[in-house]
């Protein structure tokens, strides 16, 4: 809309999935906007249109953000906010080659646990619900397990890497043969 005043302009989604984010970060880190804004050197006005999804920040406005949420400015551009299931399979190795793959990324503002689960033959496990927006990510090393959230588990086998929404009910299961897992919770650091 041409001539359309600042505020009645029609948010893009990058600007709504930018406020999203900063207002996501704040909240987590309990910090109010005029803490944020004083921090980052912004008028409270112009953190407000931000959230809003209505403004268009210079980089080095988001710079100032992400370091008075002390995170990397590269999580204030994800969009990204579905903690999943997200389901990735494993591939096979190449015989005489090293083999590298980026499996997830877990932004900061995190804090994480690296746990090794080890579950013997025809066990069922009940996760405990862990904080608001914490994400388990599970890397099967061997044998088979069902796992995730209650209402809607999967069957992971060797290689395969699952991460779902740990602040719901999830279960782990085993049939016939054991499984050992290596299980990343990374929970938001609330300041």
């Amino acid at each position: 809309m041409a001539g359309a005043p600042a505020d009645r302009r029609p948010a893009s989604s990058t600007a709504a999935a930018v406020g999203a984010q900063i207002r996501r970060r704040r909240e987590q880190r309990g910090m109010s906007g005029s803490e944020l804004a004083r921090r980052a050197g912004l008028s409270k006005a112009t953190l407000s249109q931000l959230e809003a999804g209505k403004g268009n920040p210079t980089i080095e406005t988001l710079d100032a953000l992400a370091v008075a949420l002390r995170i990397p400015l590269t999580d204030l551009l994800t969009r990204d906010t579905d903690p999943g299931p997200v389901f990735v399979a494993g591939t096979a190795a190449v015989e005489g080659e090293v083999g590298r793959e980026l499996l997830r990324r877990i932004s900061s503002g995190n804090s994480l646990e690296i746990w090794r689960l080890r579950m013997p033959p025809g066990t069922e496990l009940e996760g405990v619900p862990h904080a608001t927006g914490t994400v388990e990510h599970l890397l099967v090393a061997c044998g088979h397990v069902t796992a995730g959230p209650t209402d809607a588990p999967h069957r992971l086998g060797p290689g395969d890497l699952l991460a779902f929404a740990g602040d719901a009910p999830h279960i782990y299961r085993t049939s016939t043969d054991a499984a050992d897992i290596t299980v990343v919770i990374a929970s938001p650091i609330i300041n």
